[in-house]
Parts: structure tokens; C-alpha cells; sequence
């Protein structure tokens, strides 16, 4: 699944254009390299996302394509959350 699409599925940012925005900007990494919105994410990959003041860095446990907003947060596990 593509990260942007992933981001926006799982609730991590509200909308896939912002999600699309943020990974241009580089402000995504995955397992430590800056991603594009196009990487294919598999499962246990580490995303770090910037945004606002905070960086999240989770790992990602399920991709689905769609689901529903109550079980979106089974999609990953948040490791740390760091102000910036």
C-alpha cells in the first residue's frame, strides 16, 4: 500500500493531499530514509512522520485498504512521540 494512502487510511493525517504534501516536503521517513508518498509500505515497517510540532514515529501492523474509523487505530503502533 502506498504510504500517503496508508497515512489517510489509518488516521494518521486526516486527508491523503496533506499526507501527499508532508512526504514531497520529506518530511516522512520510512525505516530511517525519507519517503515519497508513492513508497510501498509492508507490515513492520517504522514510519517516522513530522508534522506541526511533533514527530511520530510508529510501525505499522496491517494494511488494509479501507476500515472502518473505530478500528483505525489497529492499523499501527505509536513507538514515541516526540515534541519538537
Amino acid at each position: 500500500m502506498r504510504l500517503d494512502k496508508f497515512l489517510k487510511v489509518s488516521r494518521i493525517i486526516k486527508r491523503r493531499t496533506v499526507a501527499k504534501e508532508a512526504g514531497e516536503a520529506g518530511k516522512i521517513k520510512v525505516n530511517g530514509r525519507i519517503a515519497k508518498p508513492g513508497t510501498v509500505l509492508k507490515i513492520g515497517d517504522i514510519v517516522e512522520v513530522s508534522y506541526f510540532r511533533k514527530t511520530v514515529v510508529f510501525k505499522v501492523l496491517s494494511l488494509q485498504p479501507s476500515i472502518r474509523k473505530e478500528d483505525a487505530k489497529d492499523m499501527f503502533e505509536i513507538i514515541e512521540i516526540l515534541e519538537n
